[in-house]
């Protein structure tokens, strides 16, 4: 059993991880779809952020295709973050806490996979991505990028025509001094 199909059944196994509980589909969602955003990722050099980790997808997917890359897990549940500790490969690093309280303008890319809806998981992770950076969205196919578009205008981001079912933002500028937002605005308030 390789490192990936191991980690894949314990997401599974877990009590609430993933709804998922055939490990065909799981291995469809959670590892395929993850990787999907491989090859744009790669067009990127430095640190990726998977903010809002959960049980790890997409990031340990990501980070055990990129084992030269460092794999930030950013995870706000201290039950989940004990779960990535444990799965985390040497190149992922798990750090509790939300994406408003991080530093900002540091990471080359970050993603995101169920986090929240598009426009407010753009809020969330466009101020951690540095200037010519990329944030990489895993969306369903009602997705509004017009909504993920002006929010990445407010946070000097362009939308860049991206592959279905993900939305790429590229960063263009600095992250402006008013982002990110207190912890839970973007989700009350959405820019978009």
């Amino acid at each position: 059993m390789t490192e990936l199909d191991a980690w894949l059944e314990a997401v599974v196994a877990t009590p609430g991880l993933t709804a998922l509980g055939d490990l065909l589909e799981a291995r469809r969602v959670l590892v395929e779809d993850s990787l999907r955003a491989l090859d744009i990722l790669k067009t990127t050099e430095g640190p990726i952020v998977d903010v809002g980790s959960g049980g790890g997808a997409p990031g340990i997917p990501l980070a055990l295709a990129l084992p030269e890359r460092e794999i930030v897990l950013l995870e706000a549940s201290r039950r989940k973050c004990e779960f990535l500790r444990r799965w985390a490969p040497p190149n992922a690093r798990v750090v509790q806490g939300r994406a408003e309280e991080q530093e900002s303008d540091w990471a080359a890319a970050a993603a995101a996979k169920a986090l929240a809806p598009p426009p407010v998981a753009a809020e969330w992770c466009l101020p951690l991505v540095r200037s010519g950076g990329l944030v990489v969205l895993y969306v369903g196919p009602s997705a509004d990028s017009e909504h993920v578009a002006r929010v990445g205008e407010k946070l000097n981001a362009k939308l860049e025509e991206s592959p279905q079912g993900l939305l790429v933002l590229r960063k263009v500028g600095s992250t402006p001094m008013t982002f990110p937002r207190r912890v839970g605005v973007a989700k009350k308030r959405p820019l978009a």
